[in-house]
């Protein structure tokens, strides 16, 4: 069954031919290149695009947010991009989404803000040494365009097609150092529903089973307007924040990507009561994004059958992982959230930030 924003990718047909063409000739403006152990590093141009997104779809370790046609959702001016491609011999080796941040007067480049993580976006068996040459690249690129620092979110390990942490090693070994490690909630999915459904704590079958007898129903929706007010509420009076994203740039990523983004909600008597936004962040990777509930059905314990719902979903989507996110923020944790988590039966698993200051050259 095909699915999701990887449908069709094959890891038999990864790198067919080279995705730039060695006939292409970069344009002068923002066209400057670095040559290092046979490495070209070039900013990202418009140009690029399909290209960087066939890339990334057959990349060991691409997501959703690593997509060109997620990052430009956002309004022109809102960021100021600066993506890197690196190429080898033989092509393309890497992509780096990020752009350019200012802090005290000083250049940094970072994670592009429009994705949840980013770093280097490689392809499968990207080698030791290699992943040494594109630290090493991506340095003297940074002190050549006069950067102050280089900051990445890495993408968390259970998005690789391969495990490796070929780059995390490579990065520390040159000096990054650990900015924030952040906790992501993550949850293995087994064989059979009743599987998953074992690692629930008894609190949390029992809230289930309440809900079924309560009458609540689960179902796909499209009314992304009535849970994005119930989002709206829970977020200011628990948190006194926004969403991520606006209705309508939420109802715009839905949009762009039909068969990635869907709403799970929970219904009493024909009433919205609850709901979770679900992102199919790649073939093996489902992310639940926005997880929120009308406070006044608390008691139908709607959010409980709504999880258990998804986790059908996703088993019967072939995912191997469903991705709850962070519960803590800035290394700040918030208990209650981890605790909601464990009760699916999750745990968890980093979500790191690397910085390194650089030194000028001359």
């Amino acid at each position: 069954m095909e699915r999701g924003p990887f449908a069709g990718a094959s890891l038999s047909r990864l790198f067919p031919a080279p995705l730039f063409p060695s006939t292409y000739v970069p344009a002068p403006i923002n066209s400057v290149q670095l040559a290092i152990m046979s490495i070209t590093v070039s900013p990202y141009q418009p140009s690029f695009h399909a290209e960087w997104d066939r890339f990334t779809r057959q990349a060991n370790n691409g997501t959703l947010f690593h997509l060109r046609r997620f990052l430009s959702y956002h309004p022109p001016g809102r960021f100021e991009d600066h993506s890197l491609v690196f190429t080898g011999r033989k092509g393309p080796l890497a992509l780096f989404p990020a752009a350019v941040k200012t802090v005290e007067g000083q250049r940094h480049l970072v994670s592009h803000p429009g994705a949840s993580y980013g770093g280097f976006i490689t392809p499968v068996g990207l080698s030791f040494q290699q992943s040494n040459n594109l630290v090493e690249s991506l340095l003297t690129y940074g002190r050549e365009q006069q950067f102050k620092r280089i900051t990445l979110t890495l993408t968390p390990t259970i998005y690789n097609r391969r495990l490796s942490n070929y780059l995390d090693f490579a990065l520390l070994q040159h000096g990054f150092t650990y900015l924030r490690r952040d906790v992501s909630s993550l949850l293995s999915l087994e064989q059979t529903p009743e599987n998953n459904l074992a690692k629930f704590t008894d609190a949390s079958r029992r809230a289930v089973k309440k809900a079924i007898q309560s009458g609540v129903q689960v179902r796909l929706s499209d009314d992304y307007a009535t849970f994005y007010n119930i989002l709206l509420h829970n977020l200011k009076r628990r948190h006194g924040v926004q969403p991520t994203h606006t209705l309508e740039e939420l109802r715009r990523l839905v949009d762009l990507f039909p068969n990635a983004i869907h709403l799970l909600a929970a219904y009493r008597d024909d009433r919205m009561i609850a709901g979770i936004t679900r992102f199919d962040a790649s073939d093996d990777v489902t992310l639940a994004f926005y997880i929120s509930h009308d406070e006044t059905y608390q008691e139908y314990r709607a959010v409980n059958l709504l999880v258990y719902e998804l986790i059908v979903q996703a088993i019967q989507g072939d995912f191997s992982y469903l991705d709850f996110g962070i519960f803590t923020v800035d290394m700040v944790p918030n208990f209650g959230l981890a605790r909601f988590k464990e009760s699916f039966g999750a745990s968890g698993m980093f979500r790191d930030t690397l910085t390194v200051e650089l030194e000028r050259l001359g």
